[in-house]
């Protein structure tokens, strides 16, 4: 039977040796022959042991150096622990190699075994691992991404106009129109099939067309360019209904749930007007002195909110150029006591933005409206002017914000 190496062997015996004088590794292995022979017996002996393939071959590292010789002694073994053991300890009675005095001092018996588990639980690990990551997906994974692939294809040109809109868009009597070919993709994505996209700001022949003979429902993005956009549907093409994405987001990243409450909160062009109409009859009225009994009237999304405005003329030169240059970005700029701008951020993270920054920001042009949450944070802060393209709060709201809209400026 042939020896074993050190990859086959159940348990290794490590040792160190140091040695009074120069020797080489044929002198330490002959002394680990000879002074262990016939200590332990015929049923141990070392050289038997190796023709048998019960001890592996041994190996013997030393180095020299002012003459003395250090190293280490590693030698397999597949026999019993309490064999290997015994083995290890007879290391230990060599006491001279050559003409040189050794010592030997065994330090370990290593379970080759544990070292190999060890090994395959973390390479299992890792196979585990590239399989939860590889695996293909369940079906109902596989359903969607099929329905996602064919929505995001389906989108085709429609009209001499070449809008993007959903496929089949002629078979519905209700027709949704919205601002871009992205928010189609998410209304498809959605399974909302009846849409189709402006691609502009300017009302295209096709639109004003198709609101001849359908329902038309513009769905436009929670912003100033949103109010426009209706606006202009409502001169120029026959709609129907009207709804918004909520403030400050967009059509084509609303979640289904948003999309549908949208959807549901549509109110008639009709209805729209009337309460415009009523808006300004009311803006007519004279203000009730505190000693009426008549309460105030509600204020409503579609009335309009007068500022005061006490920007001087630098101010609302300065603020108004900043305003052209926010509109449809819905961004917004932070700046100092001498207007310098500080950071842009989007409009989503502004309150979030002023909270951490403090007392550092005066004033804050944004592309968006102005709404009660904020004032109370730019109150908080120190915040001596909010500018903006709207605003839901009159400018008597706060004693320390000055408010301001585009209109004033």
């Amino acid at each position: 039977m042939g020896k074993i190496s050190i990859s086959a062997a159940k348990y290794i015996v490590h040792a160190d040796i140091s040695i009074e004088g120069n020797v080489e590794r044929p002198d330490v292995i002959g002394a680990i022959f000879g002074q262990t022979e016939g200590l332990l017996g015929s049923d141990l002996e070392l050289r038997e042991l190796q023709k048998n393939g019960k001890i592996g071959r041994i190996e013997v590292n030393t180095s020299s150096k002012n003459r003395k010789s250090i190293g280490n002694i590693d030698i397999p073994s597949s026999l019993d622990k309490a064999e290997t053991a015994v083995i290890g300890a007879a290391l230990e009675t060599i006491d001279k190699i050559g003409p040189c005095i050794a010592k030997v001092n065994v330090t370990g018996i290593e379970d080759v075994r544990i070292s190999k588990r060890s090994f395959v639980i973390d390479r299992a690990k890792e196979l585990l691992k590239n399989l939860t990551e590889e695996t293909l997906p369940d079906s109902k994974e596989l359903t969607d991404e099929v329905f996602h692939s064919v929505r995001m294809m389906g989108v085709i040109k429609y009209g001499k106009d070449k809008l993007a809109a959903c496929p089949g868009l002629d078979d519905y009597e209700e027709i949704i129109v919205v601002e871009g070919r992205a928010d189609v993709l998410n209304l498809l994505k959605h399974g909302i099939k009846n849409a189709i996209a402006m691609n502009g700001s300017n009302i295209p022949d096709t639109i004003i067309e198709l609101s001849k003979t359908k329902t038309i429902t513009a769905f436009v993005d929670g912003d100033r360019g949103g109010d426009l956009i209706i606006k202009d549907l409502i001169e120029n093409a026959d709609i129907d209904f009207v709804t918004k994405a909520p403030d400050g987001k967009e059509v084509e990243e609303l979640t289904s749930k948003e999309l549908n409450k949208a959807l549901r909160s549509q109110i008639s062009v009709k209805d729209l007007k009337l309460d415009q109409k009523k808006g300004r009859k009311d803006d007519q009225k004279p203000k009730l002195t505190k000693k009426s009994n008549e309460k105030k009237k509600p204020y409503r999304k579609t009335d309009r909110i007068q500022t005061k405005t006490k920007l001087n003329k630098t101010e609302s030169k300065e603020f108004g150029d900043m305003l052209k240059t926010l509109t449809g970005t819905r961004g917004a700029y932070l700046l100092d006591e001498e207007q310098n701008i500080l950071g842009k951020v989007p409009t989503s993270e502004l309150t979030t933005t002023i909270k951490n920054l403090g007392t550092t920001i005066h004033s804050v042009v944004f592309d968006g409206t102005i709404d009660r949450d904020l004032v109370k944070v730019a109150e908080k802060s120190k915040i001596k002017h909010l500018i903006a393209m709207d605003t839901k709060v009159p400018s008597s709201m706060s004693r320390s914000v000055k408010i301001s809209i585009k209109e004033d400026i």
